[in-house]
């Protein structure tokens, strides 16, 4: 999971004062994203004991530490990231690009023969503040998403990512609605309010 590049002063000042960062650290989780994640899956409950996870973009791990905490190891958790992620219990983390075949075909082996329950993307990319170079750019990573859900999700399996509203927004909704029963946009309270990113959840996928 990328951060914006924003070196000034006020952004770390923001971050300081952030509820959710100070909460994090109170809880001892790795960063605030946790409760959007914790949100989300309350109104959702698509986390079940002894599903297989794909955690896509997942460093610094707090949305794969979520969902070990919640179900007590009871899952099988494979976490995929460029960037190095510290290990957890019962995560199995692998660095690299899933687009490369030797990190797809890593992937596929640690997630078992059965299928994948739920794949679950937290990505976005580096942050340049110019809207018409951003946006493209978090569209082509929940493409990427959404094509590996295909690629791994076993019949009525669940995809969770973040999204940014904007150009391509509509389209992706519509195109994700082409493999899942049912989707739905969230914006969880966690998400700051000057944010385009919202949560989509698509669950029941089909072949």
């Amino acid at each position: 999971m990328s951060k914006p590049r924003r070196s000034s002063g006020s952004w770390r000042e923001r971050q300081e004062k952030d509820p959710y960062v100070q909460r994090a650290r109170r809880e001892g989780w790795r960063s605030r994203a946790v409760f959007k994640l914790e949100e989300v899956d309350r109104k959702e409950r698509f986390l079940k004991p002894g599903m297989v996870c794909v955690d896509l973009g997942s460093a610094p791990g707090s949305w794969s530490q979520y969902v070990t905490d919640k179900l007590g190891g009871r899952a099988r958790i494979v976490a995929v990231d460029l960037l190095a992620m510290d290990a957890l219990p019962d995560v199995e983390f692998i660095q690299g690009d899933f687009q490369d075949d030797a990190v797809f075909e890593q992937l596929l082996e640690s997630a078992g023969s059965a299928g994948v329950d739920l794949v679950m993307s937290d990505m976005a990319p580096n942050i340049s503040g110019t809207r018409a170079v951003d946006q493209p750019r978090s569209m082509y990573l929940v493409e990427l998403a959404l094509d590996l859900a295909r690629r791994v999700l076993k019949p009525g399996g669940s995809f969770v990512c973040k999204v940014f509203q904007g150009e391509g927004f509509d389209d992706f909704v519509r195109e994700a609605r082409n493999s899942f029963a049912r989707v739905r946009v969230m914006k969880p309270r966690a998400s700051r309010a000057g944010s385009r990113e919202v949560y989509l959840v698509a669950r029941n996928f089909s072949l």
